[in-house]
């Protein structure tokens, strides 16, 4: 089996220890599946933490100025597609337009996630009536083919619009654009030792599990994905994933 999760030696002229993924085989609740065909883990650069720290600065707000900027880019451009959406959903499901749901940011502080509503408005509680529904929930806390969904709204997450009100939330400085992918307090322990290493950072509108098949991908799949980008990050990195969130959001690929 080819270790796609086996990250370069930095250079020589950093000190500081890498920080490796522990090895499969050793935490018996994330045994990988082989083979794993996941070609984007090849990207290879310097581990974030042996990096000087003036270079890890210099990331962090070059990050920051680039989710502002893109952000609000975005946004503005987007202001007739948004009102549209928001008209389609008002007139075509009763309800709120926006749904809000709690998600873990850094240091595991809960936020409101806004999201486009794309369910009926007693989603919740069919959930908790439905063992079905309630059972494929708590094993990959994603639904395939949620009969909750409406007609609207399997268009938007097809298109992965629903996620467009989470821009408030990077201007907020509560997500970033690239990053792990937000859960749920009830996700925390499936992360099992990996849980601190994902709340140390911001949680992504996007990153390498959006951007790496999504629905195609098991639990497992994305807890690696998510510990890869945090050891790997890097503006080369973030620039090479948003090309390849705007060619999946084309494409409408993996969100649906």
């Amino acid at each position: 089996m080819r270790d796609y999760f086996t990250t370069s030696q930095p250079n020589h002229e950093y000190t500081s220890p890498p920080v490796r993924l522990p090895s499969p085989q050793s935490l018996e609740a994330f045994e990988l599946p082989e083979p794993v065909n996941l070609p984007k883990l090849r990207f290879q650069g310097i581990l974030f933490n042996a990096v000087p720290q003036r270079r890890q600065n210099f990331y962090k707000y070059t990050k920051r100025s680039l989710d502002i900027s893109f952000s609000i880019a975005i946004l503005v451009a987007a202001l007739p597609l948004i009102a549209a959406i928001v008209a389609l959903i008002k007139f075509t499901s009763p309800g709120p337009v926006i749904f809000r749901h709690k998600r873990l940011g850094v240091n595991g502080v809960e936020f409101d996630c806004f999201k486009f509503r794309t369910m009926v408005s007693d989603a919740e509680e069919q959930l908790k009536k439905n063992e079905d529904l309630k059972r494929m929930f708590q094993e990959k806390f994603k639904i395939e083919d949620d009969p909750r969904i409406t007609r609207i709204g399997r268009f938007l997450r097809c298109a992965s619009l629903d996620e467009l009100p989470q821009l408030i939330q990077v201007l907020q400085g509560k997500m970033t654009l690239i990053g792990p992918r937000p859960i749920v307090h009830e996700e925390k322990e499936k992360y099992s030792i990996y849980a601190d290493k994902l709340l140390s950072v911001k949680p992504g509108l996007s990153g390498l599990w959006q951007t790496s098949g999504r629905s195609g991908t098991t639990y497992r799949e994305r807890v690696f994905l998510d510990m890869h980008y945090i050891d790997n990050r890097c503006l080369m990195l973030d620039l090479y994933l948003l090309v390849l969130t705007v060619a999946a959001v084309i494409r409408k690929s993996g969100a649906c």
